[in-house]
């Protein structure tokens, strides 16, 4: 039997699985849609619930491969999406939400992000974002690729203390966030979701990291995984179209990693010795 998968409690009191899934790069064949929707329902017969998508994937078609994915399931999924930043203005926002709920096959997102800062002021998203929410067409909003600066500025808007997560890029490889953003957000109880959680793949060939897995009999994807459940108010997103990979990916939570050998992941990928920008893919 698999451990628990942990959870990780949102501002409102909302309990989601810190073990979710991706969609990035999903509905962009119509060929491949059928493995896409399969991957994800064994994803939520195994407990990851949560599932990560945007208008922006596929031109909408990664939400119309959740939206039947997710068909007679929507009560146990968590759905987020995000809006295009040339779509986040008071009106345009609306519009967007409404777009990908039709994609979707729902009333409701569980949480609605924006996927980068554009051009239109924080006032008119968050504007917008309570305007959904009071609708009952979210259930909360978040952002995405917000550094520390950009979290200041948007707590000093109206409505902004209601922002629930910031969806942002970490992994082994890219720790930045850890020299202030993440323990600015941790001292908050803003969770944070980690995209791109096995750097693309490109991490997983390191010899380190296979070296240290085998010995839990692991593979690197596991332990890239059990890295970043270890750290609090992380949610982490990996995403796959193989459903063997799905329970792969399931199966990192039951890893207990001593502290020596996450010492020696430190040596290998340090952490931040000082402040950098944001990094994004």
């Amino acid at each position: 039997m698999d451990d628990p998968i942990p959870t990780i409690t949102f501002p409102d009191g909302t309990e989601v699985p810190a073990l979710g899934q991706g969609t990035w790069g999903m509905g962009e064949d119509a060929g491949h849609a059928k493995q896409e929707i399969a991957s994800l329902q064994a994803g939520l017969d195994l407990g990851m619930t949560m599932i990560d998508t945007a208008e922006m994937y596929g031109d909408g078609g990664a939400e119309e491969i959740v939206g039947q994915a997710i068909k007679g399931r929507r009560d146990e999924t968590f759905i987020v999406s995000k809006v295009y930043p040339w779509n986040a203005s008071r009106t345009g926002t609306i519009t967007a939400c409404e777009g990908s709920l039709e994609r979707l096959g729902t009333d409701r997102i569980d949480l609605y992000l924006l996927h980068w800062r554009g051009n239109y002021p924080l006032t008119e998203t968050v504007e917008a974002f309570e305007t959904l929410k009071a609708a009952g067409k979210i259930r909360a909003w978040g952002v995405s690729n917000f550094d520390t600066d950009d979290m200041q500025e948007l707590l000093s808007v109206a409505g902004g203390q209601n922002v629930a997560a910031n969806q942002v890029l970490y992994n082994l490889a890219r720790r930045g966030i850890e020299y202030d953003l993440l323990p600015w957000c941790q001292g908050r109880n803003i969770p944070i979701m980690a995209y791109s959680p096995i750097e693309q793949g490109r991490v997983l060939h390191h010899p380190d990291l296979i070296h240290i897995a085998k010995a839990y009999q692991a593979t690197p994807a596991q332990l890239a995984l059990a890295f970043l459940l270890e750290r609090d108010g992380v949610f982490v997103i990996p995403k796959t179209s193989n459903i063997e990979r799905a329970r792969e990916n399931r199966g990192c939570v039951s890893l207990d990693i001593t502290d020596e050998d996450w010492e020696a992941l430190d040596e290998v990928f340090p952490p931040p010795a000082k402040k950098t920008p944001l990094e994004m893919l």
